[in-house]
C-alpha cells in the first residue's frame, strides 16, 4: 500500500491527486515548486515504473509544467528527481526566474526555506486544482 515519505509529508502541502500521482507543494514560498509522487509502493527509481507508468508520469508532469508556466513569476521549470535524502521516488518540477534568490544555481542547498502563511498556500493550491481540475 502505497504511504508518503515522512519527510515529504513534514516539507510539503497536500494539492490533490492525478491518476499516477498525489501532487504536493513544497512549503518554501520563493518558488512555485509542486512535486509528484507516483502513488506506487516500494518504487525508489523510474525504471522501476512500468512503461505505461512512466508515460503517465510524463504527462502528469507535463500538465503540472503547463500551470507553473502560467505563473507570472514562472521564466524557466527545472525538473529533477534525485532521491538521496529521500528513496521514495518522487519528480520536482520547480518555476524558476531571473529574479529569485538562487537563480542561476539549484534551488537545493540555497538559503533557508520561507514557508507559505496559511493564506498564501490556500490561494496556490486552489489556483493549481483549479487550473489541474482536481
Amino acid at each position: 500500500m502505497f504511504q508518503l515519505h515522512p519527510r515529504l509529508q513534514a516539507d510539503t502541502l497536500e494539492i490533490g491527486r492525478l491518476t499516477l500521482c498525489e501532487l504536493r507543494l513544497m512549503n518554501d514560498s520563493r518558488f512555485p515548486w509542486i512535486i509528484l509522487v507516483p502513488m506506487r509502493e516500494a518504487v525508489t527509481e523510474l525504471h522501476q515504473l512500468s512503461v505505461g507508468e512512466q508515460q503517465l508520469l510524463l504527462a502528469e508532469s507535463s500538465s503540472v509544467a503547463n500551470c507553473l508556466a502560467e505563473m507570472e513569476t514562472v521564466e524557466k521549470i527545472n525538473v529533477a528527481a534525485l532521491g538521496n535524502l529521500v528513496a521514495q521516488f518522487h519528480w520536482h518540477l520547480v518555476g524558476r526566474s531571473r529574479t529569485d534568490p538562487c537563480w542561476p544555481g539549484p534551488v537545493w542547498g540555497c538559503g533557508e526555506a520561507q514557508p507559505y502563511t496559511g493564506e498564501q498556500a490556500e490561494g496556490l493550491i486552489l489556483s493549481i486544482r483549479r487550473f489541474l481540475d482536481l
